[in-house]
Order: C-alpha cells, then sequence, then structure tokens
C-alpha cells in the first residue's frame, strides 16, 4: 500500500458507462482485445501519450502489450494506480482505458489526490467519448476519495 489512499478502500470493480459500455480493471488476459484497440488508436495515443509515456510505440508486440497489461492489473491489485478498460457490454471489444494515478505532491494539492486520463479509440461507438467525459468526473466524486483530481492530458 502507498498511502496515497484511506486504509481500507475498496476500487470498484465494475461501473456501467452507458447501456452498451462498462469499465473493469484491465487484465493481462484482455490482450486479444487490447491490442486492436491500442494499435488501431495508435497515432492518436501516441500523441496524447507518448512525449509523457513512450507509449505506445509503433511496433508494440504482443508480448510488449501483454507485459504491459500484467503490469496495470498488479499495480491495480496493489492500488498503486488503476487501469480500467472501457468496454463493450458484452467485453468483446475495448474502446479505450481510464488512468487513475497518484498525483505528484505539491504545495496547492490538497491530498489525496490523483491525476485521471482516458482514451476512446478511433473504433468507439459514436458519442462514447462524450459519455466517458460526462460520466468520470461525477464517478470519482461519488465513489472515490480524492480532495483534489487532475486531468494532465486535457480530458476536461
Amino acid at each position: 500500500m502507498t498511502g496515497w489512499l484511506p486504509e481500507g478502500f475498496e476500487h470498484p470493480l465494475r461501473v456501467s458507462l452507458t447501456s452498451d459500455a462498462h469499465a473493469r480493471p484491465i487484465s493481462p488476459d484482455d490482450l486479444a482485445i487490447d491490442m486492436p484497440a491500442v494499435m488501431g488508436s495508435q497515432a492518436m495515443l501516441w500523441a496524447k501519450y507518448g512525449a509523457a509515456w513512450g507509449w505506445p510505440p509503433a511496433d508494440m508486440s504482443a508480448e510488449a502489450d501483454r507485459a504491459d497489461l500484467a503490469r496495470h492489473a498488479e499495480e491495480t491489485v496493489r492500488h498503486e494506480s488503476f487501469n480500467y478498460a472501457i468496454l463493450a457490454a458484452d467485453e468483446s471489444r475495448l474502446w479505450g482505458c481510464l488512468y487513475i494515478d497518484p498525483a505528484e505532491p505539491g504545495p496547492d494539492l490538497e491530498a489525496p489526490a490523483a491525476d485521471v486520463s482516458w482514451w476512446v479509440g478511433v473504433n468507439a461507438p459514436v458519442g462514447l467519448d462524450d459519455a466517458v467525459r460526462a460520466f468520470v468526473p461525477a464517478w470519482l466524486d461519488r465513489s472515490w476519495p480524492f480532495a483534489t483530481v487532475r486531468y494532465p492530458f486535457g480530458e476536461l
């Protein structure tokens, strides 16, 4: 436990985003639906995250993606950070991801604080990005213990 969340906090395991989409913690078992979503949106994702995260590289292998998914799943279990897959209702397609990370401490940052980001891929249903944008701040306010939430990649 890293101390950025209150003792005993239990992260949500599944949340409905729309009638056709939900989010749940990502798993290495999601590789078959993650890889096409990520690489199908690689240029858009690199434009957003490339400078900060170096992700996703244009030549990302399935092995590298699986290792990344496993790391995210382990970080979620340890409450170090959270990666939620944005999925079709039947989980046949991954349409994006939502990241919740501890914010870097600062003098005007009230703890607990999070940096939150998400992406919705180019093949997602029309309107899903708007639905996620409307849902996430309310969900964080309702279900998470954060005093401060920042959106460093400009989602809001």
